[in-house]
């Protein structure tokens, strides 16, 4: 995290959204110029991609030095990796494959990154947010072990994912790793993950348990306000609708642990009610499934804790440190006979976490291209 925050290289970045497209320029980590809106013109290519010019050419007036990179999170489907963007259900004039990428490097000339945007919240995350502050507090407690793999999650109007291994953003071989949505939903095994895990998810829960009908039912912050007893409404509903979230997502995100076998970072518009769905979800990572002898097993083989409760993190972070001897010597060494994984919600705040993964994905392709040409 150091070596980005000191980085005076200057990358301009693009929060795109269905309705407007943001920009700004990042230099350590930190923006450098007022952000600029402009509307997305779903419907219209040719402005869409005017737009897209013109904000980059608005940002890159303001900064100081010229930009070394573009880097942003652009919607998928797409082949990230060449900078090509598919059929957008939320901006339908890119139908039929757009070139993005390499319209904007002739435009620009400079290399331009695009990623997803769950891919570049766990990046940021790995980088400077979750996985730097849970070694961090390794490190201070004298613990050696430290973690080098991550899966971020984003609940909010869908369920998205990235997976990050040994610093390295894991995209795939068609742009389409961590697509947390298409896991299978637990509680509903002919719909995805997402139907349960979502904006809407936790709406239609409410509706159903509360005895309204679905549009009347309100938004997901006002209802964790009523979870928590801070608003008038249906209180069981209310706490009810988190605990299936929590209990899907916890489903989905222990198929991909299995898997990716890191830490587990969450973020998006829903993580501020984790009170009420976490503990739901870190259950549920420490399940079990039943043999054929009838006999329990667990489902993931490290323990899961949840670094949101002040007792559970400071058993993560003590873990079972001891020496052993090296054989035939007089020699020792420490060992953390501890299997465990940590699961916890973002030290950056998601948009951030987006903008640093799409700022340090940038200067780290740049570096590498660098040595590689050497």
């Amino acid at each position: 995290m150091g070596a980005l925050e000191s980085d005076k290289r200057i990358v301009l970045t693009l929060d795109a959204g269905g309705t407007n497209f943001r920009f700004c320029a990042m230099r350590g980590l930190q923006p450098v110029t007022p952000t600029t809106a402009l509307p997305s013109c779903a419907d219209d290519l040719d402005r869409c991609l005017n737009n897209i010019i013109e904000g980059f050419e608005r940002v890159r007036r303001q900064c100081a030095r010229p930009p070394v990179a573009i880097s942003f999170a652009f919607p998928g489907p797409a082949d990230y990796e060449d900078g090509i963007i598919g059929d957008l259900p939320n901006l339908p004039a890119f139908r039929g494959g757009v070139a993005l990428g390499p319209l904007l490097e002739e435009r620009f000339g400079i290399p331009v990154f695009i990623n997803n945007d769950g891919d570049l919240f766990t990046y940021g995350e790995a980088m400077a947010g979750f996985l730097p502050y849970v070694n961090g507090l390794l490190a201070a407690a004298g613990n050696p072990k430290r973690y080098h793999n991550l899966l971020g999650v984003t609940l909010g109007t869908g369920l998205g994912g990235g997976i990050v291994r040994n610093g390295e953003l894991f995209r795939g071989d068609n742009s389409a790793a961590g697509e947390m949505w298409l896991l299978r939903n637990k509680l509903d095994p002919m719909r995805n993950a997402e139907e349960g895990a979502s904006i809407r998810a936790v709406r239609r829960v409410y509706a159903e348990r509360a005895g309204m009908a679905l549009d009347d039912a309100p938004e997901p912050k006002e209802i964790f306000a009523i979870g928590m007893g801070k608003r008038r409404g249906h209180r069981a509903a209310a706490r009810e609708a988190f605990r299936r979230l929590g209990e899907v997502a916890g489903d989905a995100m222990a198929n991909a642990l299995t898997l990716v076998d890191g830490l587990a970072v969450i973020g998006g518009g829903i993580s501020g009610a984790a009170p009420l769905f976490l503990p739901a979800l870190v259950d549920e990572l420490n399940g079990t499934y039943i043999g054929p002898d009838g006999r329990p097993f667990r489902r993931l083989i490290p323990t899961a804790f949840n670094l949101e409760d002040p007792r559970e993190r400071r058993r993560f972070v003590g873990g079972k440190v001891r020496k052993v001897r090296v054989p035939g010597t007089r020699r020792t060494v420490r060992y953390d006979a501890d299997r465990r994984i940590g699961v916890g919600l973002s030290r950056l705040g998601t948009s951030r976490a987006i903008a640093i993964g799409a700022y340090a994905f940038a200067l780290k392709a740049l570096d590498q291209n660098t040595r590689s040409s050497r």
